[in-house]
């Protein structure tokens, strides 16, 4: 299928469409969901692997379908911001979304194929949970899309009811105070945050639910006296534990430890103020390192050599290297 000319034909659609457009846009997307229930349904009953799965052995590819998805996500995200800096020289926020951004090459048109997978991935392992629900008799497809839209409608009293707001950190304040009051709601702020996030999203979201009541910084501008703060307190710590001759099983590593924590835990706050996503950023910066450090070790092969056997002044200078390429293509 035509991605790019599927994506062409519903958003005229969706922006200036009558009732009958509406309509039968609903119902060719209708119908490929049943599709996919059907085919659900055939895998479970006619083939051997998808007979014996259950919750416990589906969950662990489930995680990692979903972070295939993550990554395709992530390379949609790094193309538009090396669009972004390599065009105009204006932002993603104010030049347009990441599909203006990353759709107007070849590579863009191939990370939204990748991200169509991917969802397709994801979307059959939620039908499939369903079905198991379904044979045990504890819930189907239908109780989870109809479960959803209750959720979505009662959430959002501004679209479905006559509850006004001021713009978006109004729409999150209510979801938090109507989550509360819910019958199978969260008992405090924090605790839907899942347990099991990584480290640097778990610190955003409880940095975000807590500020959804009113607990952070009056000016964002205040957030760099605490980041300070804990970098001085965090070298301090760094000194003492150098000092330690057995560091690794004194109580001095646990402090240091606790004061990097610290340290990036504000760092992250301070993203959150400036309406950064630290996870995002440092995704990025992981893969801008793996491709200079790939450009490294490849140059080392032309050489024939190997990378080991570089000085470090050598795999500087090819780092620069690197850099400047980067930089010229952008």
């Amino acid at each position: 299928m035509d991605i790019e000319k599927e994506q062409d034909n519903w958003r005229p659609l969706l922006d200036n469409a009558g009732d009958k457009e509406i309509d039968a846009l609903r119902e060719k997307q209708l119908k490929a969901f049943r599709r996919v229930l059907d085919v659900m349904d055939d895998l479970r009953c006619k083939c051997p692997w998808d007979r014996k799965q259950t919750f416990g052995s589906l969950r662990p590819q489930t995680i990692e379908e979903v972070y295939e998805l993550s990554d395709a996500v992530s390379k949609l995200v790094s193309e538009s911001a090396t669009e972004c800096a390599g065009g105009s020289g204006t932002s993603c926020e104010t030049s347009g979304t990441d599909a203006q951004a990353a759709s107007c090459n070849e590579d863009g048109k191939n990370l939204y194929r990748e991200i169509c997978k991917e969802l397709g991935d994801v979307l059959l392992h939620i039908v499939f949970y369903a079905k198991l629900g379904q044979e045990q008799g504890r819930f189907d497809i239908a109780d989870i899309c109809n479960s959803l839209v209750d959720k979505l409608v009662y959430r959002h009293p501004h679209v479905y009811g006559s509850t006004s707001v001021g713009g978006s950190d109004d729409v999150v304040k209510n979801w938090e105070q109507l989550k509360s009051k819910e019958k199978d709601g969260n008992k405090s702020i924090l605790s839907g945050v899942p347990f099991a996030l990584p480290s640097i999203i778990k610190a955003y979201r409880v940095q975000d639910k807590a500020r959804a009541v009113g607990f952070d910084w009056e000016q964002k501008e205040d957030v760099w006296a605490k980041v300070a703060e804990e970098l001085e307190e965090l070298k301090a710590e760094l000194v003492s534990y150098s000092a330690q001759r057995d560091s690794e099983s004194s109580s001095c590593k646990l402090r240091a430890e606790g004061e990097l924590g610290d340290f990036i835990f504000s760092v992250v706050n301070a993203a959150r103020l400036y309406h950064l996503n630290p996870d995002s950023a440092l995704e990025m910066t992981n893969n801008k390192f793996i491709r200079r450090f790939n450009y490294v070790e490849a140059c080392a092969k032309e050489m024939g050599r190997d990378i080991k056997e570089l000085t470090l002044g050598e795999m500087d200078e090819l780092w620069n290297r690197a850099k400047a390429q980067e930089h010229f293509q952008n």
